[in-house]
């Protein structure tokens, strides 16, 4: 696969597309950062702030932020774009993290919707658009996410597309901060000695 860096990939079903995040985006991103009841569950560690957004202003400088981020190979931001009312709905965000810790080199990956999206099927749906390219992409073997207690519903599907809790740390590159609550994906196609197989 080509770097996606350079040609950010494009994902979608029948439901949803996933495309690199846009400044158009902000009007319907702010009803998804400014949904106090999504905030709880969105995972801003080792970031320079919160997502409580309140204003377009705000959610715009964020989306310039994203998408200077994009430019200069930190990170990716997919847009959540719900084909059936024809808005986005929500955000995911890639990379691969190099860190002196257990996610080093990992795939990690932060999804942000809507409380009204925070449903099993919602979240299956989105994720598997997205999970087997993430290991091509980001050229990793894990994948790793926050999950907080309180999201029953974002467990189980996690859970359900193979996601396991994990007792590891994730050690914050800007403190030193240490983070709790994550579950990883390993790729099955990857043998116990590190050596792909095939």
């Amino acid at each position: 696969m080509m770097n996606p860096y350079e040609n950010c990939p494009v994902f979608e079903n029948e439901n949803y597309l996933l495309r690199l995040i846009e400044a158009s985006d902000a009007s319907d991103l702010l009803a998804v950062y400014s949904d106090e009841n999504a905030w709880p569950i969105f995972n801003s560690d080792n970031c320079t702030g919160n997502f409580q957004i309140i204003t377009l202003e705000q959610m715009e400088r964020v989306i310039n932020m994203w998408l200077h981020s994009y430019h200069i190979s930190d990170f990716i931001r997919w847009t959540i774009y719900d084909k059936r009312v024809k808005k986005a709905v929500g955000t995911i965000e890639l990379f691969n993290r190099k860190a002196n810790d257990y996610f080093n080199h990992c795939g990690l990956l932060r999804l942000d919707v809507g409380s009204e999206y925070e449903r099993l099927e919602n979240l299956s749906e989105i994720l598997s658009l997205i999970l087997m390219p993430t290991f091509e992409m980001f050229s990793c073997d894990m994948i790793a996410t926050k999950i907080v207690s309180a999201a029953k519903e974002r467990k189980n599907a996690f859970e359900a597309m193979g996601f396991t809790a994990s007792a590891e740390k994730l050690i914050g590159g800007h403190t030193g901060k240490i983070y709790t609550d994550y579950y990883v994906f390993k790729n099955k196609m990857q043998r116990h000695d590190g050596i792909p197989k095939g």
